[in-house]
């Protein structure tokens, strides 16, 4: 099964929380998900979260809730977003690829339904 996956991630690259939607192709806002953000907020680095189905970008829902996240916190984290390829993230604007990519990627991309035989898929 294909879903979005989402990890919140502290400065040392631990997996501080984690929750998953029902869709591939999208991750509803969650107040429980709002609440471990602000809860978090000391600890929190990074939100990185998965493209099963694609793509290897930011959507433009992806961007305005970057924007309200660093609003509310005073200060930028460090996006990410997993695909079936390649992780790419953003920090203050600035996107690039993680190359190495940190090791929750792969945690990541299995919890989301990416898995070998997926993968085997993508490249035909």
């Amino acid at each position: 099964m294909l879903r979005e996956v989402c990890f919140l991630i502290d400065r040392d690259g631990g997996v501080l929380w984690a929750d998953a939607s029902a869709s591939a192709v999208a991750l509803p806002d969650s107040r429980g998900r709002w609440e471990a953000i602000w809860r978090l907020r000391a600890e929190l680095a990074e939100i990185a979260h998965s493209h099963p189905c694609g793509p290897e970008a930011f959507s433009d829902e992806d961007e305005s809730t970057m924007e309200a996240i660093d609003s509310a916190l005073g200060r930028p984290v460090r996006y990410t977003v997993v695909a079936a390829r390649a992780t790419i993230a953003r920090v203050a604007g600035a996107t690039f690829r993680m190359d190495p990519e940190p090791w929750w990627a792969r945690l990541l991309r299995l919890a989301s339904g990416m898995t070998r035989d997926f993968h085997k898929e993508m490249r035909r």
